[in-house]
């Protein structure tokens, strides 16, 4: 009895691993080992590059479950560029997902820059977290990437790979990078647990689309060229009448005139 219903707890365990694929790697930048709500572990940051900062703790971070708040409210920043090293020894189709909060800044273009990897692919260029979603929110970005033949390819691109991921965060003109937690997982885009959608953005972008509906109709009304042939002047026929009309009196008055001059 007791190994059925070990059986059973491992069969009720199988779909949550299938469907999360295999993590690699994980970590809580900033911050200390955690498990959050899809069971990813995550290690403690090895880094000892820039700072590790919990500001993010005076936040509630919307848009994920409580048991994800550490995540985003932990970080790691410099005042210059910085990378983890990642190793991945084996061929096969990836996907990188960076974790952001914007926990400091109240308006875009306070803090903008890039992420590249392998010195050859910025893979997220410009990036503005609170342009995205704004301050207090977590925003994530997933790269599909694949290591074949001691080659990295990046959409459209490839490089040399030597076995290692350098995932480097790009100082700009616009403050510091930072990042809140990485994780690589094994397996497509399908296989990856994402954010819910921002709430209210659907409506947000129903509604735009409606204003530019509105806006875009008087405009192609006045291109709209007239169908059919042009009307006729509704006056041209009462025109021609009344200047027919001395000429019938004329001729009404001649002809009697004449019949009586010929009697004569």
């Amino acid at each position: 009895m007791k190994n059925k219903l070990i059986g059973f707890m491992f069969l009720l365990c199988i779909p949550a691993y299938n469907c999360l694929g295999e993590v690699i790697y994980a970590v809580n930048c900033g911050g200390e080992s955690h498990v959050d709500s899809h069971g990813i572990k995550y290690q403690r940051d090895p880094l000892n590059l820039g700072t590790a900062s919990d500001y993010g703790r005076n936040l509630v971070i919307h848009r994920i479950p409580q048991q994800d708040q550490i995540i985003y409210q932990t970080e790691r920043y410099h005042t210059d560029s910085f990378r983890y090293e990642i190793p991945i020894n084996a061929d096969g189709h990836y996907v990188l997902i960076l974790k952001f909060s914007e926990v400091w800044f109240t308006a875009p273009n306070q803090k903008v820059f890039d992420v590249i990897l392998n010195n050859d692919h910025t893979v997220v260029e410009g990036l503005d977290i609170f342009a995205k979603v704004g301050r207090g929110i977590a925003h994530d970005e997933y790269i599909p990437f694949e290591i074949s033949k001691n080659k990295l390819k990046v959409r459209d691109e490839s490089s040399a790979y030597g076995g290692s991921l350098a995932v480097e965060f790009a100082k700009s003109e616009r403050d510091n990078p930072k990042i809140n937690a990485i994780i690589i997982m094994r397996g497509l885009m399908e296989d990856i647990p994402v954010l819910p959608p921002l709430p209210g953005r659907e409506k947000q972008t129903r509604e735009e689309d409606e204003e530019e509906e509105e806006v875009e109709e008087p405009k192609l009304a006045k291109r709209r060229n007239p169908s059919g042939p042009k009307v006729q002047d509704p006056y041209a026929s009462e025109d021609t009448g009344s200047m027919m009309l001395p000429i019938l009196a004329a001729v009404g008055i001649f002809i009697p005139t004449l019949f009586c001059l010929c009697r004569l």
